[in-house]
């Protein structure tokens, strides 16, 4: 992700990304990649402008497989009101699709990872668990019920979210992608010089996501972000081993991670809609920066 001042009071945003498939259904690769592209660009605050996409794709994948990645892609980005002016495509062993991004933020609605301040709230706009219920399926133990509200979540722009940290003026944020919750929280935390605080039991899960984890069904992502947190994030005794495997894991076009200052916190939970629940899951303290899972 990239800023660039512009002389217009504006800041204009660059971010790529692309990634293989994560489900079996062509179109909802579509709309989930094009979605976690996005993501970036809202967790900075801004608007996407103008988007191109990049593109691997098997030589035996007929139009059958790629109509429908491109058609729901298409529908995602005119849903970001963004102009789709473009793109490459190669053939590639693995599939491969994302877009590379412009979008722009009036520079004083910027929000970045180093705003946290104590006393701020933190806020997560999509629940997480991702890591295992992928996992399922590839193992074949996934519920189809939870599959698909997976599937619903990942394909969400946070484009909303972003509306209403405009709103009220949030300066710090991050989107939950390949660190997982407390990998992203951590990189908040050492740009901010904070605490965050993180309350375990208000930590939203996916539908089936606990049940998965408490067979042990995690992504490899999860053992490397324990491994590469293991001195920055502290674990209470109270919190289940499983619920912090699922918080270490990945995610795919996760939530926005938001930090708002306390007297606009019920603001900023009022100017997202119904159907996009918010949850409160913890706090910024002063201190030695660190996150709290407990």
């Amino acid at each position: 992700m990239g800023a660039v001042r512009l002389e217009n009071g504006r800041v204009g945003l660059h971010t790529v990304d692309f990634f293989p498939p994560v489900v079996d259904d062509p179109a909802a690769y579509g709309a989930i990649a094009a979605a976690n592209s996005l993501s970036d660009i809202y967790a900075s605050g801004g608007e996407a402008k103008v988007v191109l996409n990049l593109a691997g794709f098997p030589a035996d994948w007929d139009q059958e497989v790629l109509e429908p990645i491109f058609q729901a892609a298409v529908e995602k980005v005119q849903e970001a009101g963004a102009l789709w002016v473009g793109g490459h495509s190669v053939l590639s062993a693995e599939p491969l699709f994302g877009f590379a991004i412009y979008g722009e933020v009036e520079e004083k609605h910027l929000a970045t990872n180093d705003g946290a301040r104590p006393g701020d709230l933190l806020f997560l706009t999509k629940p997480v668990g991702v890591g295992s219920i992928n996992t399922a399926v590839k193992k074949e133990l996934a519920q189809e019920a939870d599959v698909a509200a997976a599937v619903k979540g990942m394909a969400r722009l946070n484009r909303k979210a972003a509306q209403a940290m405009r709103a009220v003026g949030v300066k710090a944020a991050t989107d939950i992608t390949g660190f997982g919750l407390l990998g992203h929280a951590a990189n908040v935390a050492r740009a901010s010089k904070v605490i965050l605080h993180l309350d375990a039991s208000s930590i939203p899960l996916y539908p089936g996501a606990a049940d998965l984890a408490q067979q042990g069904i995690f992504s490899g992502a999860s053992k490397r972000g324990q491994q590469n947190l293991a001195d920055f994030v502290q674990v209470g005794e109270q919190t289940p081993t499983w619920l912090a495997k699922i918080c270490f894991d990945a995610e795919t076009s996760g939530g926005l991670l938001v930090s708002v200052p306390l007297d606009r916190a019920q603001d900023f939970a009022a100017a997202l809609p119904a159907d996009e629940p918010v949850c409160q899951i913890g706090e910024v303290l002063e201190g030695e920066p660190a996150v709290v899972l407990a």
